[in-house]
C-alpha cells in the first residue's frame, strides 16, 4: 500500500534537476575535460549521499561481492555515461543530448527482454518499441544523414542509453535481492564510480583554469542535486506514489532540457528534433502499457 503525502514536488524537483544536468554539463564543460565533469558530479553526489547516510545512520555494505556488483551498477549508471554524455556534448547540443536522453525507457524494456528471454514480449511491447524507434530516427533527421551532429556523439549517447537500460535489471537481480537500504546503495555506487574515475581525473580532468561562477556552481548543482538529492527525493516518490509514477519523471526532463537549453544557451532546435522526442516517448508510454492499444 502506499503511503499518504504529497509525492509531486520531489517529483517535480527531480524532473527539473535531470532535466537541467545537460545544461549543466554544457556548462562544466567550460573547465573541465569529459572526464572531469564525471568524476566531479559522482564526487560530490558521493560526499552527499554519504553525508545522507551517516546522517540516518545507515551502514554502507563492506562485503566484497556486493561491492562488486554496485561497482558494475556505477559503471552501467554513472561512469561510462557520465563520460559519455559530457563527450557527446562538446559537439552536440545540450537539448540533442537530453532528447537521446529519452530512450532509456525504450532502451531498459529491451534490456529486459533480452535478459528474460524465457518472458515473452507482449505485443504492446514490440509495438511500442517500433515505435520507439521510428522516434529515433526522426530525431536523428535519417532522412538528411545526422546533420552537424557527428555519427561518433550520436553513437556514444546511444551507448550511454543502453548501459542505463541494462543496469535496472542487473540492479533487480543481484543488487536488489541484498535487502539494503537505497541510500546505502546509491552512495557507494558512487564512491565507487569516484574511485574509478579519479585516475582519468588526474591525468586529464581540468581543461583550462577558468572558474567562472556559472559553471562552478553548474557542477556544484549536477553533482549534490542531480547526482545526489535527486535519486532520493526519486525514491521518495516511489514509497509514496509507487514506482509507475516514479518512473513516468523520465517524460517530464526532455521538455526540461529543452527549454532551458533555448533560454540559457540560445541553441538552435530543429522541427524534428521535438516531433521525434514526442514518437519516443509515444512508444515507450505504449511499450509499459501507459498508453493501451489492445485488449488487456
Amino acid at each position: 500500500m502506499k503511503k499518504s503525502g504529497s509525492w509531486l514536488a520531489p517529483y517535480l524537483l527531480v524532473g527539473l534537476i535531470w532535466g537541467c544536468s545537460f545544461i549543466f554539463i554544457k556548462e562544466g564543460l567550460e573547465f573541465l575535460t569529459p572526464f572531469g565533469v564525471a568524476f566531479v558530479r559522482c564526487t560530490l553526489g558521493a560526499i552527499t549521499l554519504y553525508a545522507v547516510a551517516r546522517y540516518r545512520k545507515i551502514e554502507l555494505p563492506r562485503n566484497k561481492k556486493t561491492l562488486f556488483y554496485i561497482w558494475i551498477v556505477s559503471l552501467l549508471l554513472n561512469v561510462f555515461p557520465g563520460v559519455f554524455f559530457a563527450l557527446a556534448e562538446t559537439e552536440v547540443t545540450s537539448i540533442f543530448a537530453g532528447i537521446i536522453n529519452a530512450v532509456t525507457p525504450l532502451a531498459t524494456l529491451i534490456a529486459i527482454l533480452l535478459v528474460n528471454r524465457a518472458e515473452k514480449p507482449k505485443s504492446a511491447q514490440l509495438i511500442g518499441i517500433f515505435i520507439g524507434f521510428t522516434g529515433v530516427l526522426v530525431v536523428l533527421g535519417a532522412w538528411r544523414g545526422v546533420g552537424e551532429n557527428p555519427w561518433w556523439a550520436i553513437g556514444i549517447l546511444l551507448a550511454a542509453v543502453i548501459g542505463y537500460g541494462f543496469s535496472f535489471p542487473f540492479t533487480r537481480r543481484f543488487v536488489m535481492p541484498l535487502g539494503l537500504k537505497s541510500e546505502a546503495i546509491v552512495a557507494t555506487q558512487l564512491i565507487l564510480a569516484s574511485i574509478t574515475l579519479l585516475p582519468f581525473y588526474l591525468f586529464d580532468g581540468i581543461s583550462q583554469d577558468n572558474y567562472r561562477l556559472a559553471p562552478v556552481l553548474s557542477m556544484i548543482g549536477l553533482g549534490v542535486f542531480g547526482s545526489g538529492f535527486a535519486y532520493l527525493w526519486n525514491f521518495r516518490v516511489m514509497e509514496l506514489a509507487g514506482s509507475a509514477i516514479a518512473s513516468s519523471v523520465t517524460y517530464l526532463t526532455p521538455l526540461i532540457a529543452v527549454v532551458v537549453g533555448i533560454i540559457f544557451l540560445n541553441e538552435n532546435i530543429t522541427w524534428n528534433e521535438p516531433v521525434g522526442a514526442l514518437i519516443v516517448l509515444l512508444g515507450a508510454a505504449i511499450a509499459q502499457e501507459r498508453i493501451r492499444i489492445t485488449r488487456p
